[in-house]
């Protein structure tokens, strides 16, 4: 890396050239919501500070576009990104039905575009369902994909996309040592996977924001101090939606039992995110003093209120991934995130059942202070990713190799090795005729 870094920009070129690509590479990002936009948004600022090696092609689709969850393609805009095509995808109604006909409606929509733009490769991050759609789309079109995140485990129904992307996906990024052995045992070949850490921790690690104070202010109110206000974020458990539910009003009684002030962000677009919005209004959260109910925070300010908040309680994967860096203390509640590595900053409640359970976490985690995390990276990760970008091969055949283990010899049977033992063999050894033949095919 230390080397690709020093090399001049005429050596690069040449490495570029040595490995297929004479050309830009033409880069495609699809982002379908805010989470993954804050992963994706630093390889995005590195693709574009690079003009001479790269194209970039941004496609925003999702509840990106939907105003219930914030229109926050805004966001996208104001990062001064040409959004080159924007696709509504999403059918509401909040549940499992929706969340198929959504990948359905992208999966139909999205051929036209691919056609248009015809990248030489696609950014796809993550396990959301609208990621599957793009996924899907790219390789039936043959095109190269680059999976970000994948290898992880996490719970519910996102287990099992984010895997299924990884069978898609021609390169890997990935956050975590043991992600890459994830994906090594998935039989993915390990000479196109990369471990780089994530993306956003390179945000993180530099957020060096002086006037925190004003934005929390801004989000929260006036009077609020430091390390004295709770961050909330929980989405529904797609596999368990009556659960999660009960869960989430569980955990509002909580934090209004708790009475500390309390930022509450709107859940994603999955089935059931409807009716957790009905509990909010139906316990007036809304209108509580206590309460700031909130659809969306930009990225760059959200980094600044959980980094100084007294705590954060939910099931999102920004609790145990990010929230780590600043060693916020981090209460994860159900099975959403269960498989993820994580700080000793997270205090996992798996049964969130009782309104109690809850609030004594939130009386054991309130105000902690933990040492700061770098399980999912080290600032370094886009530089890493552009190295790599920069060095795949478009002459390599599209067609993926599993490396799967070694296996016995197949039985199977070749013309040509047939053809050949029956066929008698006459040697001869000074004068003597010896005649070897195939007695038998057994």
């Amino acid at each position: 890396e230390v080397y690709f870094k020093n090399l001049s920009k005429q050596k690069q070129k040449e490495v570029m050239e040595k490995n297929g690509n004479n050309h830009k590479l033409r880069v495609c990002v699809a982002t379908c919501n805010r989470a993954d936009y804050s992963k994706l948004a630093p390889i995005m600022f590195g693709i574009k500070a690079e003009p001479q090696f790269f194209e970039l092609d941004v496609v925003v689709l999702g509840s990106h576009l939907i105003d219930d969850y914030g229109n926050t393609y805004r966001m996208i805009e104001q990062d001064d990104f040409d959004i080159h095509t924007r696709l509504h995808t999403i059918v509401r109604g909040e549940d499992e039905a929706a969340m198929v006909e959504s990948v359905g409606l992208a999966l139909v929509k999205l051929p036209d575009v691919l056609n248009r733009l015809k990248p030489d490769i696609m950014i796809v991050h993550g396990d959301r369902f609208d990621a599957l759609a793009l996924a899907t789309s790219a390789a039936l079109m043959n095109i190269r994909i680059l999976h970000i995140e994948g290898g992880e485990v996490s719970g519910t129904i996102d287990d099992s996309i984010r895997h299924a992307i990884t069978k898609l996906a021609h390169y890997h990024v990935c956050c975590t040592r043991s992600a890459e052995q994830h994906l090594i045992a998935m039989c993915e070949d390990h000479d196109r996977i990369l471990l780089a850490g994530c993306p956003s921790y390179d945000k993180l690690l530099s957020a060096k924001n002086k006037d925190y104070m004003s934005i929390i202010h801004m989000w929260l109110g006036e009077n609020v101090k430091t390390r004295d206000y709770i961050v909330a974020l929980q989405h529904p458990v797609t596999t368990d939606i009556k659960h999660s539910i009960k869960m989430f009003e569980l955990t509002l009684d909580a934090l209004i039992s708790f009475n500390k002030r309390t930022l509450v962000l709107f859940p994603n677009v999955d089935a059931g995110s409807k009716e957790m919005v009905r509990v909010m209004r139906k316990k007036g959260i809304e209108h509580h003093p206590n309460f700031r109910a909130v659809k969306h925070v930009p990225f760059d300010q959200f980094i600044q209120l959980v980094a100084h908040a007294g705590c954060m309680i939910g099931n999102s994967s920004c609790g145990v991934r990010e929230v780590g860096a600043f060693g916020t203390p981090v209460i994860n509640l159900g099975t959403r995130q269960t498989g993820r590595e994580t700080g000793e900053n997270v205090l996992h409640v798996r049964d969130a059942d009782t309104q109690d359970k809850i609030l004594h976490a939130l009386q054991l985690q309130f105000g902690k202070q933990y040492p700061c995390s770098k399980i999912y990276g080290d600032g370094n990760a886009v530089p890493r990713i552009l190295k790599f970008l920069k060095s795949i091969d478009l002459k390599e055949p599209l067609q993926k190799k599993f490396c799967f283990p070694p296996v016995k010899d197949n039985i199977s049977q070749d013309i040509d090795h047939i053809l050949e033992t029956q066929s008698a063999l006459a040697v001869d050894l000074g004068g003597t005729n010896l005649r070897v033949a195939i007695v038998s095919m057994k």
